[in-house]
């Protein structure tokens, strides 16, 4: 027998520790998503073996994963099995008309669970690629083997500049080295920092269980670059970089990232190197794979709320594709 409950508190998530597969897994970041403002919706399913849980969030009308603009990754919880979820998703036809999750992977066969849970618990789902995950597989490659296979423009680079800056990694949370890369990222080109306090608290609880990978690059005296990477069970993931704009010519940002890949493949032993979400050209320098991100998108058409969105959907569909030229 299948047992089906909603919670409004992440509590109920204690204990996942043991078992995530990210830091976006575990019940301490959804966590920080709570206390950021976020109005948790957690559905359990329990079964006599296994248990299944969705964190989602009461936003934009609909429910809706709960993850902020920091999130690699949105998953099920402890389990995929899709008769849990069916059940899942079939009690949360009484919570809202839609259910958007995003950014689901399917290397772990995460959003295919979904949709199929979904579509058999009656809702018109729709599945679409939302974004770009760059990874690298180490594969045992010691740094030097890793390195022979990079762009020449990059090599030539960092035998150029490497001396030019002195760095340092940092594997605990240190507080002035925190205020370096406040600093760096602030006055870098980057965009307003989504929300300092939370990611703050993210490197203070990695730094103590001893994930935190703090890197700053500094020219007589002044931070230039900082990175922020963490490592857990084979993982490297690499959260945020950024240099002074004014001090590009030093290329201080790649003699960081060397000094980061060097450290997580030679001395952390990692098997994978995630550069989280996005598409930009020079992840593709460092990285070697690109896995798929997908937005689910689920209407109940039992109920009328949902009409306008399936009315849409199915005009996008019979609509011509634009001509080329």
């Amino acid at each position: 027998m299948i047992s089906v409950s909603y919670h409004d508190t992440v509590n109920v998530l204690q204990g996942t520790m043991e078992d995530a597969l990210s830091p976006f897994d575990r019940m301490e970041w959804f966590a920080h998503l709570a206390v950021a403002g976020a109005e948790p919706c957690v559905a359990i399913a329990a079964g006599p073996l296994q248990t299944a849980a969705l964190p989602l969030v009461r936003a934009n009308g609909r429910l809706e994963s709960l993850v902020n603009w920091y999130s690699f990754s949105w998953r099920p919880l402890f389990s995929d099995d899709p008769e849990l979820l069916q059940h899942i998703a079939a009690g949360l036809r009484g919570k809202s008309h839609r259910v958007t999750m995003w950014p689901v992977p399917d290397e772990d066969g995460s959003a295919s669970s979904i949709e199929l849970a979904f579509r058999n618990a009656g809702w018109k789902v729709s599945r679409e690629r939302c974004d770009h995950n760059h990874v690298l597989p180490v594969n045992g490659r010691s740094f030097a083997e890793y390195w022979a296979g990079r762009p020449g423009r990059m090599r030539t680079t960092l035998k150029r500049k490497a001396k030019k800056v002195e760095w340092e990694i940092l594997t605990r949370f240190d507080k002035a080295a925190w205020s370096e890369y406040e600093a760096v990222y602030n006055h870098s080109w980057k965009p307003e920092e989504g929300d300092p306090v939370l990611l703050k608290a993210f490197a203070q609880q990695e730094g103590d269980a001893g994930r935190l990978r703090l890197a700053i690059a500094r020219k007589d005296g002044e931070a230039v670059a900082a990175q922020f990477w963490t490592v857990e069970t084979g993982m490297a993931y690499i959260h945020k970089l950024a240099h002074l704009e004014e001090h590009k010519n030093l290329s201080a940002g790649t003699t960081l990232s060397a000094a980061l890949f060097e450290h997580v493949i030679d001395k952390d032993r990692v098997d994978l190197v995630d550069f989280g979400t996005g598409d930009d050209p020079y992840k593709r320098d460092w990285m070697e794979v690109d896995r798929p991100r997908y937005r689910i998108d689920c209407l109940d058409p039992r109920q009328g709320a949902s009409w306008p969105a399936l009315i849409k959907r199915a005009i996008r569909r019979v609509a011509p594709a634009p001509r080329q030229s």
